[in-house]
């Protein structure tokens, strides 16, 4: 059984920044990749950043490009996003996902993932 638990949301105005936090826990996963996933109301899920097993690539969706930053510790099994300038189109359901057995490629799709956190609200106001 694999656990992964998203903190870190909440609510801000434009401009501010966050950090989410996604703590991994269970059993030990293979050369996993990691990724940040987010859902808007009425949206599909979409892919925000992903990190390969080793931490040495990292690959974002264009519209936080700049503004978000993905990193990972492996020691502590843990995962973040460091999330600048935020917009209200940034409003949404974030998601941590893994994928074990990953190969140094951009998962961003997510059917890859088979394991997910319950997610946490990220709310930016105007």
């Amino acid at each position: 059984q694999v656990q992964l638990v998203e903190s870190g949301g909440g609510l801000v105005q434009a401009g501010d920044s966050l950090r989410l936090s996604c703590a991994a826990s269970g059993r030990t996963l293979i050369k996993p990749g990691m990724g940040w996933f987010r859902q808007a109301p009425g949206k599909e899920r979409e892919f925000v950043a992903v990190i390969n097993w080793s931490g040495g690539i990292t690959y974002y969706t264009d519209s936080v490009k700049g503004r978000f930053t993905i990193s990972r510790d492996n020691a502590k099994n843990q995962l973040y996003l460091q999330m600048n300038s935020l917009k209200p189109e940034d409003t949404a359901v974030y998601y941590c996902a893994a994928k074990p057995f990953s190969s140094d490629y951009y998962y961003t799709t997510p059917s890859e993932y088979p394991y997910w956190g319950q997610g946490t609200q990220v709310t930016v106001s105007s």
